[in-house]
């Protein structure tokens, strides 16, 4: 537990591992494709400011949060693998709603109507990412293999950051909204499809489940950790707010290739402490580049590996911290503060920043710095503290 090093083992990768993970990528290209494009639309095409742009897409952060207490009665109740089926498709059915009002080309769309859209995406895309990532994979891993399923499985999510937008992009600019938006419906039900095809034992459900709890929702006691992270990816939906490139994206997954290769290489017998506080400087070097060379292929490229390492460290502080049966449970959290953390980003670029690039720049910085100097001073020495693996 003092150095980076995480074992790789073949036997993790077999057909029903493989079918879910790329089910958890797709899921999440289906939510992060709107991105770039949603915002655009909702100013260009339906006339919202950019306050109530900021307001919409931070809805969604809302969602996130509305079924989790419910999550674990669900699973519960209800076959885990169907509960996860059904939250797909709301998720797409949420998608489908924006294109029925793209659709009304006569009337501008009111505000309430895609923050509920939003709501309801959230809540959907919530659910099934706690269903999916927290139960579903590693019931399909042997109890030795999990840390590393919830590892490998964290990273095809990641993934998905850069290749969705990217995509979205590139299918906006050929296509339209409309088309982008059905590649979206599309990744939802390829994702269905390979869920379906995993054959999941039945599993009688526990004794008095109680219908709202934090069970495979949150960790109370992971608070500084959840707190930490959320600087970090705020930092990343700051940057998303601005108007990207797909270049800017290609490069961003070249990082997360390049973070990939870096642990299990540079950082492998490093010590602990080491990854996160590397990853941070790289963050703040990625944000000084880009502020000053904005078409800097550099400053993508450094991002990635510093999100990737980041996010990846964090991740497995989550698990070591949480408590007997409660994997799930961190895995879940770790979620919520990744996506929180970057909608409140994109919530905040676009209502209170958008058109000040230097002073979202100067923000951004001014958060790295903090997360740095709260990871380095207290961050690490709670987490050496509490964890309990």
């Amino acid at each position: 537990m003092n150095t980076q090093n995480t074992p790789v083992h073949i036997k993790l990768w077999h057909k029903d591992f493989w079918l879910l993970v790329v089910a958890d990528l797709l899921l999440t290209m289906s939510v992060y494709v709107l991105i770039p494009i949603m915002p655009l639309w909702l100013m260009n095409t339906e006339n919202f400011s950019p306050l109530e742009t900021g307001v919409s897409m931070g809805a969604y952060a809302v969602g996130l949060y509305l079924l989790g207490a419910q999550c674990s009665w669900l699973v519960q109740r209800y076959r885990r693998n169907v509960v996860c089926i059904w939250a797909i498709i709301f998720v797409g059915l949420s998608v489908a709603m924006l294109w029925y009002i793209d659709g009304l080309r006569s009337v501008f769309v009111e505000f309430w109507v895609i923050v509920l859209q939003r709501l309801l995406m959230g809540a959907a895309f919530g659910l099934a990412q706690m269903v999916l990532s927290s139960t579903l994979i590693i019931d399909t891993c042997e109890s030795f293999h999990r840390t590393e399923a919830n590892h490998c499985a964290a990273w095809f999510a990641r993934f998905a950051l850069s290749l969705a937008p990217m995509g979205g992009l590139m299918g906006y600019a050929l296509f339209g909204f409309d088309q982008v938006l059905w590649g979206s419906i599309g990744c939802a039900a390829l994702s269905v499809l390979l869920i379906r095809n995993v054959t999941f034992p039945f599993r009688a459900p526990e004794e008095g489940v109680h219908v709202a709890s934090l069970d495979r929702f949150l960790l109370p006691y992971g608070s500084v950790l959840f707190f930490n992270l959320l600087l970090v990816t705020m930092i990343v939906g700051m940057v998303l707010s601005l108007p990207l490139d797909v270049e800017f994206y290609a490069m961003l997954m070249g990082g997360f290739l390049l973070a990939l290769l870096a642990q299990r290489f540079v950082f492998r017998d490093a010590d602990l402490k080491s990854e996160i506080v590397s990853g941070q400087f790289m963050l703040i070097a990625a944000l000084l580049i880009q502020m000053v060379y904005p078409v800097s292929p550099v400053a993508p490229l450094l991002m990635g590996v510093s999100v990737g390492i980041i996010g990846a460290r964090y991740l497995l502080f989550f698990i070591k911290l949480s408590r007997h049966c409660k994997r799930g449970t961190s895995h879940s959290t770790f979620f919520l503060s990744w996506e929180t953390g970057i909608t409140l980003g994109l919530a905040a670029g676009f209502a209170l920043l958008y058109g000040q690039r230097e002073l979202l720049f100067v923000i951004a910085i001014g958060l790295a710095v903090f997360s740095l100097l709260l990871y380095h001073f207290y961050t690490h020495n709670w987490f050496m503290k509490h964890k309990n693996r």
